[in-house]
């Protein structure tokens, strides 16, 4: 019992899940032991909602930002479980691009389907500083329980940072905004696109949460949407009623002047303008050195960190996301069997060349079709190491047929059906397009043609 390795797991999100799930897979209870620290009441991360917007009910900062009505805008195929497929989940196939409850509900079978993972997990309870002492080579962990308000440090070999990319909004500001006479808000506070019926929308960014939230206000019946960018357009063809215009440059009342000359009467702003990495509990020594990319920089594989911790430290989950549930979960079994001693160690020297070479691919990188390459070659990188099933990376030729299909209808891209790499079973089309779909219970999606 004495030589168990202590690993502690920061997060109960996918990632600190997969690492979690990983950890029992491994039957590795002899071996270490892990505890898994998580802020909110229940497991999942972003997938889960909330009304709060700001703080949660104990004062912290809210964690999440989802927001009702939100389908996945990626293929579901390309996130699906090797051991454990949605038709294994639900009994039956079903459509391509899953709402949210739906996607939950799935994780939540496959953390349950073979082992209780909640007793490593101590909810309702924050971290609040990391540090790692280079006499004992241990890390020292303080949290605070907020049910309690009891804080209590412990001490591990090993920790693992999963607390996603999705916290903490990156909120430029324009002159005028302050006198903006209507609502301000950061997508990260967007809850329902109910909200926005019949008024005139401006969007501020051209990525994913752009795209997203100007479709889906408009579908709920916002009167207009204006998407303005800053280094290109989104491009898409977009319904009547969505618009795209250079970045905008001030505003006066209700006007919004933008950058070609044009301006606008708008009724509210909502910031589509990413989030930046924090990881305010983390001593500087051990704080991820940085900026978002798809492999960010100081990693050896994408997970060990390079600058602190004696290659002790792991962030997980931290990039640029085309995979997620897959790539979260082959990271967290290489994790684990690294941790376990499965995987031969390299020195320093090899890692920080690798994690360049890595890097300097990544600079290489001109559109999304190399993105999705990228990353599935990073994710085959991993799996070669530690024996993942080798055909999630067949999921490489959906993404670029999903991105083609974006290409010819922004609007009617979720609407369409791939194949199961794992089933060979292609999936159904939903009762209605999803344009017109208001419905996203979990009974009404899997309730097929």
């Amino acid at each position: 019992m004495a030589n168990k390795k202590k690993v502690c797991v920061i997060g109960a999100g996918p990632c600190g899940m997969a690492a979690l799930f990983n950890f029992a897979k491994l039957k590795s209870d002899n071996d270490v032991e892990v505890v898994c620290y998580e802020k909110q009441k229940n497991w999942g991360g972003l997938w889960n909602y909330t009304w709060r917007t700001g703080t949660d009910g104990y004062g912290e900062p809210c964690h999440a930002g989802m927001y009702k009505h939100l389908w996945s805008n990626g293929p579901k195929e390309c996130l699906e479980f090797p051991d454990y497929t949605f038709e294994k989940h639900f009994g039956k196939a079903i459509p391509s691009f899953p709402p949210r409850l739906v996607l939950k509900d799935y994780l939540e079978g496959r953390w349950t389907s073979n082992v209780d993972l909640k007793p490593y997990i101590r909810f309702s309870t924050v971290v609040r500083h990391v540090e790692y002492n280079e006499m004992d080579k241990k890390f020292r962990v303080e949290t605070t329980d907020l049910e309690t308000y009891q804080s209590s440090k412990e001490t591990f070999d090993y920790v693992i940072v999963a607390t996603g990319i999705f916290n903490v909004p990156n909120v430029p500001d324009f002159p005028g905004l302050d006198e903006f006479e209507g609502r301000v808000q950061h997508a990260h506070n967007f809850r329902d696109a109910k909200e926005f019926k019949g008024q005139r929308l401006l969007i501020v960014g051209a990525s994913y949460s752009a795209e997203d939230l100007a479709l889906q206000c408009l579908k709920f019946g916002a009167k207009s949407v204006v998407c303005t960018w800053r280094t290109k357009p989104m491009g898409f063809n977009w319904p009547k009623g969505i618009e795209e215009r250079p970045l905008v440059q001030k505003f006066e009342e209700k006007t919004a002047h933008f950058k070609d000359g044009s301006s606008a009467e708008i009724d509210a702003v909502i910031l589509c303008t990413g989030y930046k990495y924090s990881f305010p509990f983390m001593d500087g020594k051990l704080c991820l050195q940085s900026s978002l990319s798809l492999f960010p920089d100081n990693l050896y594989k994408g997970s060990v960190y390079l600058l602190g911790g004696d290659n002790k430290l792991f962030y997980m989950g931290i990039q640029d996301q085309y995979y997620t549930f897959t790539m979260f979960d082959v990271q967290a079994l290489w994790v684990c069997k690294y941790i376990l001693g499965k995987i031969e160690p390299k020195s320093p020297s090899e890692m920080k060349a690798n994690a360049h070479k890595w890097c300097q691919k990544r600079s290489e990188l001109k559109n999304c079709h190399d993105d999705i390459d990228f990353q599935t070659e990073f994710i085959a990188d991993l799996s070669k190491g530690v024996g993942y099933f080798p055909d999630a990376t067949k999921a490489r030729e959906i993404f670029h047929t999903w991105e083609h299909d974006k290409e010819k209808n922004i609007v009617t891209y979720r609407d369409q059906c791939f194949t199961s790499i794992f089933t060979g079973t292609k999936s159904p089309g939903h009762t209605a397009p999803w344009w017109q779909a208001m419905d996203d219970s979990i009974k009404a999606f899997v309730n097929t043609k």
